[in-house]
């Protein structure tokens, strides 16, 4: 690596440190000394594997930017490119007008937003404790979690970008932001089609009055403004906002694609197309009961309940859709982890749901399986367990239920 991406990654890691002044948790000189050495770590082992290079990036990332450079760069656009969703290819395009190797330029972009990713998780903690220390160790435990790390420094992913973004907009809605919450998420889901697993929740927090209906407009606006330079430079308009729909094909016909899903239980199924079906109206009747208990509970709903259902969607609908890949429990990662940090009854589900993960990312990475998917599975279904157990008390705990209704009511208005 040069010297830019040294710099670039040292402006990263100052950033990093800035955040953690702004959002106060550096109030110590041990505080101050404890997160410069850990961002520099962090930092560090990054570095380290910055030059590793997967068969993702060679057989398609890499030839993305090269299909920009050698097309006009962001005129380039206007064309079908790969089967990332506009945004991602906005940053792309731009790294084709760069003389920094572009595997550099696409870890640095994950890397900045893991960054991200470990604020708003921060943040989003923030809702349920004040203590200093607990908050920076959710901060540092994203940032060196194995998932975290793998998917931005060696795989070059960019899973953190939605993610870090759906985080943002849960934190955001709790804490009575409901327009920047709405805007987030259509920047989430601009990123990566995998948000859907978590977009659910904003309809439990409309239920517990942290949006009104128009808030929901701004998630079309937003989404829109994202695609629309693409637009401009001559992408046609309907097929630029329904991009998805016509990228279903690329997820794969297969049952399961190293995932830690419901169909790891099943070597061999006789009719993949009947329990693809299954696998997809069970992922409906699950949300839709999560949203009728909260919809009949709403008047009981308060941050720790949301919260619970955040991470019941982020894991049980990846769980039960067919079709799933190995990184399409990140949300779940992150989403179990804050849980662990806000209570310790929970601590199992994130290690539980890292090691469900952490199977698939070793299957892909090492192309050998480590063990059977269906541990993964097991202690999926285990989290759940701790998921609908954290879920259904604060729900029903009365200490939480009786706050601030009203000032929500007046805070949205």
């Amino acid at each position: 690596m040069g010297f830019a991406v040294y710099l670039l990654l040292a402006l990263e890691a100052l950033f990093a440190l800035l955040l953690l002044k702004w959002a106060g948790c550096l109030k110590s000189s041990r505080g101050w000394v404890i997160s410069v050495l850990l961002i520099l770590l962090a930092f560090a082992i990054r570095a380290y594997v910055f030059d590793y290079e997967t068969l993702d990036y060679r057989d398609f990332l890499t030839k993305w930017v090269d299909y920009f450079r050698q097309n006009g760069h962001f005129a380039a656009l206007r064309n079908s490119v790969g089967n990332y969703n506009i945004p991602y290819l906005y940053f792309l395009a731009f790294f084709s007008l760069s003389s920094i190797r572009d595997l550099y330029l696409i870890k640095l972009l994950s890397t900045f937003f893991d960054v991200i990713l470990a604020w708003s998780s921060m943040m989003l903690l923030g809702r349920f404790t004040r203590r200093e220390g607990v908050r920076l160790a959710c901060f540092f435990t994203v940032l060196f979690l194995p998932t975290v790390f793998l998917n931005s420094a060696v795989w070059a992913q960019c899973d953190s970008t939605y993610a870090a973004m759906l985080v943002l907009a849960l934190y955001l809605a709790l804490d009575e932001k409901p327009s920047l919450s709405m805007l987030c998420a259509a920047a989430a889901f601009g990123f990566k089609l995998q948000a859907v697993f978590v977009l659910p929740v904003f309809a439990v927090l409309w239920m517990a009055k942290k949006f009104r209906w128009y808030h929901f407009l701004l998630f079309p606006a937003g989404y829109i403004a994202l695609v629309l330079p693409a637009v401009l430079l001559g992408r046609p308009f309907w097929d630029t906002v329904t991009l998805y729909f016509s990228q279903t094909g690329s997820i794969g016909s297969a049952l399961n694609y190293n995932s830690s899903s419901v169909f790891a239980f099943f070597r061999h199924v006789q009719d993949p197309a009947l329990a693809s079906k299954a696998g997809i109206i069970g992922a409906f009747v699950y949300m839709l009961a999560i949203l009728l208990v909260c919809f009949f509970g709403r008047k009981r709903l308060n941050d720790r309940a949301i919260l619970g259902a955040a991470v019941l969607f982020a894991v049980g609908i990846p769980f039960l859709l067919p079709h799933m890949h190995d990184r399409y429990f990140y949300c779940a990662d992150i989403l179990t982890l804050v849980l662990a940090f806000a209570s310790w009854r929970c601590a199992l589900a994130a290690p539980l749901t890292q090691f469900a993960s952490l199977l698939g990312y070793h299957a892909y990475l090492k192309m050998r399986f480590l063990l059977p998917m269906r541990y993964g599975a097991m202690a999926l279904l285990a989290v759940l367990v701790i998921a609908v157990g954290y879920f259904s008390f604060s729900l029903f705990d009365d200490s939480d239920a009786k706050t601030a209704s009203p000032q929500r009511k007046k805070k949205t208005a």
